[in-house]
């Protein structure tokens, strides 16, 4: 593996909860082994505020699986939990984002590294700097806790009630 590797999951839409669980499961039988999870944080959405709250957590992961194929491996099980793209920044049930893959910077039409949104967005930086205040941006020099500090993003990102992920979707 080339260095710490950490995912953003989200979902808003049916027991959210559930779709996160069933998504690390899913994420587990595709050689991804997660080593550290975050809380569970509620966000309010960006973009089209015109939907429900997010569900968001962080997790660091052990693969031996490259950058492209971890991507593909995130994609494939947004697919198989029934996730279809429609509105860009929209509901959706399951939302997986490769946020760092150790010191890797890349940029390609399938895949950029680190996200690049992620210095913007307080839903992804609050539960990653949970789990990695002290990792550092390849891309900026800053750590995850710098990142957070200096964050533009006003939005509301607050601890869910603390209860388990669970692992069956009823939808």
């Amino acid at each position: 593996m080339g260095g710490r590797v950490f995912l953003g999951l989200g979902s808003n839409l049916g027991e959210r909860q559930v779709w996160i669980g069933q998504a690390l499961k899913r994420l587990e039988g595709l050689g991804v082994e997660v080593v550290r999870r975050s809380s569970v944080y509620e966000t309010e959405p960006l973009g089209i505020v015109d939907q429900p709250d997010f569900l968001n957590l962080a997790v660091e992961v052990e693969t031996e699986l490259d950058p492209r194929s971890l991507m593909e491996s995130c994609l494939q099980v947004e697919q198989s939990l029934g996730r279809r793209r429609g509105e860009k920044n929209g509901p959706r049930n399951i939302d997986i984002d490769m946020l760092y893959y150790g010191d890797r910077v890349t940029s390609s039409p399938s895949l950029t590294l680190p996200h690049p949104r992620i210095a913007d967005r307080a839903f992804a930086l609050k539960p990653l700097a949970e789990i990695a205040s002290d990792f550092l941006a390849p891309d900026s020099g800053k750590t995850v806790g710098e990142m957070l500090r200096i964050c533009p993003d006003s939005s509301r990102v607050r601890l869910w009630k603390e209860g388990n992920l669970t692992q069956n979707p009823k939808a």
